[in-house]
């Protein structure tokens, strides 16, 4: 393990929340970041979007994932999706709860 990791080198990865799932094979993670202003010093909450490859589809929006860093697979997408960490809470509507002729 501690040989392969050598030759490919450290991953970087990110942690985030999908918004995103309209492309196929590609999904939009959003990862936030809490830093200091650089000259006031108050910690300011930033946050970036990251195109990820997911090959099998299985990300949903508002699923965490951990994305991690790869070779170039489009313009925009340098990235791929490493494992779901927690699943968004999915809301069956009925439509008689909607209030809607079926």
């Amino acid at each position: 393990m501690a040989e392969a990791e050598k030759q490919q080198g450290i991953k970087n990865e990110k942690v985030g929340q999908v918004v995103s799932t309209k492309m196929k094979k590609t999904i939009v993670v959003e990862v936030g970041r809490r830093v200091p202003h650089p000259l006031y010093k108050r910690i300011i909450a930033k946050r970036k979007k990251f195109y990820a490859h997911d090959e099998e589809g299985t990300a949903r929006p508002g699923d965490m994932v951990r994305i991690v860093e790869c070779r170039p697979l489009s313009k925009l997408k340098r990235w791929r999706l490493a494992e779901v960490i927690r699943r968004a809470a999915q809301v069956g509507a009925q439509p008689a709860d909607l209030d809607v002729k079926a």
